[in-house]
């Protein structure tokens, strides 16, 4: 309802925006006689409605006070020294400045309205989000539900369970010598030759996108997964010769810390993941 009402008063802002312009045309077409004049005053009023739209609607409503008193001392001239006859037209900018200011208002008010709450969506939707919108990996948050489920699975039916880690060495310094874009796409070929170095009862997961780190969670046990490690090992050395340095013009190295299930030692998923990126230390 609130998103209903914040797109009302946007679009209701923008029909009455129009409206007035179009009124102000006829006003100014009526009055051939004072279309320079005119013309000085819509643009004080249009630069009136752009300070509006850059700060607020005390600065505006400032602004049209001067404007007021301004005018009104132009009026008081024109009638006593020139000789004009007040009428209708002299009371058009009058009135008119001051919309143009409230419906800029408006606008704005909706404008902001709308971000803030396109701003809440999308820390919603991030906080929400299972799967990393760059390798289509399930994230942390997937992690921490799938290995609650699978570390009750081990303990229950004896089944061996190893969290392997990965990241990348160097990983600042490549960033310095290639293209953000590179970056996400060799995170993506990172992820699918992970994916290839597993069986498909096992779990893939990007587990921090900023400092590339994979987990995978294994139904083995350690001896297992260093053949899962000197199979992910070699494919590196492949890629490496055969395309990853042809397309990026960089050589990667892997860092690779693995972990077998302890029930004793380790209670939560979060245990886990920093139990197994000690392993990481002593892989230099």
């Amino acid at each position: 309802m609130k998103r209903n009402q914040s797109s009302l008063l946007s679009d209701s802002a923008f029909l009455l925006l129009f409206l007035i312009c179009f009124i102000c045309i006829l006003f100014m077409a009526g009055d051939p006689d004072r279309y320079i004049q005119n013309i000085i005053f819509l643009n004080l009023a249009f630069l009136i409605a752009i300070v509006t739209y850059f700060t607020n609607v005390t600065a505006g409503l400032i602004l049209n006070i001067v404007f007021i008193f301004g005018y009104g001392t132009f009026t008081l001239y024109q009638t006593v020294v020139v000789g004009d006859v007040i009428g209708s037209q002299n009371y058009f900018w009058l009135i008119m400045t001051p919309v143009f200011t409230v419906v800029t208002w408006m606008l704005t008010l909706a404008q902001k309205q709308l971000q803030t709450e396109n701003e809440i969506l999308q820390k919603t939707n991030d906080s929400l989000a299972t799967m990393d919108e760059n390798t289509n990996l399930k994230n942390s948050r997937s992690f921490q539900k799938d290995a609650t489920v699978f570390m009750a699975l081990s303990v229950r039916y004896k089944i061996p369970l190893t969290l392997m880690v990965v990241n990348v060495k160097y990983w600042d310094e490549l960033k310095r010598m290639i293209s953000e874009e590179k970056m996400t796409e060799a995170m993506y070929d990172l992820s699918k030759l992970n994916e290839m170095s597993i069986r498909t009862n096992d779990s893939l997961y990007m587990l921090n996108k900023e400092n590339p780190t994979w987990g995978m969670l294994l139904f083995t046990d350690r001896v297992g997964a260093n053949l899962v490690i000197e199979r992910l090992m070699q494919s590196v050395v492949e890629f490496n010769n055969v395309e990853f340095a042809e397309k990026y013009k960089i050589e990667l190295n892997l860092r690779i810390g693995a972990v077998e299930y302890d029930a004793e030692t380790i209670v939560t998923p979060l245990d886990f993941i920093l139990q197994a990126r000690k392993q990481l230390e002593y892989d230099v």
